[in-house]
């Protein structure tokens, strides 16, 4: 009698952490991974001028004068399709979603305000003590939380992790990224040309007016969504804003009650995560380390970026989350031990995209100082991915795994 085929549970244990890397939540942070690594190769290669020049170069044409270089166009235009798609999610999560009571939305609005507050002042603490005042435009750039980067990490450790622990997480990262878009349109914003204003605003109210007609087609809706864009360019605000905007105008659902928005949404996700944010991560996170030395790779910006990351991120959600619940305020994740909690408020400490996205609008037109600021967004965001996973895997008391 033939024997029976070994079993194949070794191999399946043996390849589960690779197939964890292209399923799942961990699929389009592993990517950004990938993205930023070509990024840095190709900056330090015999490429790195071809590489500045495909994105700094200026165009040999463009439709649009201001947007005279390829790293404009992806900064200013291709980026408020990441937007566009922020605000859809942040709608549909505001009103039918896991932010939709005040119960619901309670610990990660306050874990969210911690997460940003707190970094900042690490921030801020150390640049001032090194003196460094044409350093506080920076003071926003730890504040943000990448969600693909945490989730991807998350979706590393399979189910080990408690479903109430993923949920909080992408509730603080959503509610982080409103909070990030109103510091941009508050903090970042250039002189106000009035007129552009004006009609950017009238733009908005007939979208508003079509959505309170319950208009069911989408053509009218993208259509002035690029009206929108191109005028709010010309105001001062940073255009990507009238992405959020524009998605704050579709309607929930259609004259025939179908889930326009969540439609929407499902169709451009992908779009955004795999392509528009991948871009986004290649034209912006190549640091060029040829005659860097290392006065400059610890200078205080660095520093004060990875700390405000590694350190005030953490220290901020978690220290709220325990008054919050001490207090009475508000219950903790279901299933979670405060082990568990601790290192998931460690991943929320990986910046990437919209710490990028801030630190170009910072210190617009100082390269030295943008190359400083991805060395501590790079920096901190690996050291805490790297702790935040540890953590999970070996305190974890759910485990097991998919």
């Amino acid at each position: 009698m033939a024997e029976s085929n070994p079993p194949l549970a070794p191999l399946s244990q043996l390849i589960a952490p690779v197939r964890a890397l292209f399923v799942g939540d961990a699929s389009a942070g592993i990517l950004l991974i990938f993205v930023a690594a070509a990024a840095m190769v190709a900056a330090n290669s015999p490429f790195a001028g071809e590489y500045k020049s495909l994105f700094y170069g200026e165009l040999a044409w463009t439709p649009i004068p201001k947007l005279d270089d390829l790293h404009l166009w992806i900064n200013d235009g291709l980026m408020a399709v990441f937007f566009f798609v922020v605000g859809l999610e942040v709608k549909r999560e505001w009103i039918e979603g896991q932010l939709s009571t005040a119960e619901q939305r309670r610990l990660p609005v306050l874990a969210a305000a911690a997460g940003m507050i707190v970094p900042a002042l690490v921030y801020y603490a150390v640049v001032s003590a090194e003196d460094a005042d044409s350093l506080l435009r920076g003071w926003a750039i730890p504040a943000a939380t990448d969600i693909a980067f945490a989730m991807g990490v998350l979706g590393l450790l399979g189910n080990r992790v408690p479903a109430s622990l993923r949920l909080f997480l992408l509730t603080v990262a959503i509610v982080d990224d409103i909070g990030a878009v109103l510091v941009i349109a508050a903090f970042y914003t250039a002189n106000i040309k009035l007129v552009w204003l004006v009609i950017s605003l009238a733009v908005v109210a007939v979208m508003y007016a079509l959505n309170r007609f319950k208009v069911s087609a989408y053509w009218p809706f993208i259509l002035l969504a690029l009206v929108l864009w191109y005028c709010v360019l010309n105001t001062g605000i940073h255009a990507t804003i009238a992405g959020v905007v524009a998605a704050l105008t579709i309607p929930m659902r259609g004259k025939d009650n179908d889930t326009m928005l969540e439609h929407l949404e499902h169709g451009l996700a992908p779009w955004s995560a795999y392509l528009v944010v991948p871009i986004f991560g290649f034209a912006n996170a190549g640091v060029d380390f040829s005659g860097m030395t290392m006065d400059e790779v610890l200078a205080p910006l660095p520093i004060a970026i990875a700390a405000g990351l590694f350190l005030g991120k953490q220290i901020g959600i978690f220290g709220i989350i325990v008054a919050a619940v001490k207090l009475g305020i508000a219950q903790p994740p279901e299933r979670a031990n405060w082990v568990e909690i601790w290192g998931v408020t460690i991943l929320c400490g990986i910046g990437f995209t919209m710490s990028l996205f801030i630190s170009g609008l910072a210190f617009a037109g100082q390269d030295v100082l943008i190359d400083e600021a991805k060395i501590g967004i790079l920096g901190g965001s690996l050291l805490s991915a790297v702790l935040g996973y540890t953590v999970l895997r070996m305190t974890t008391t759910h485990p097991q795994e998919e």
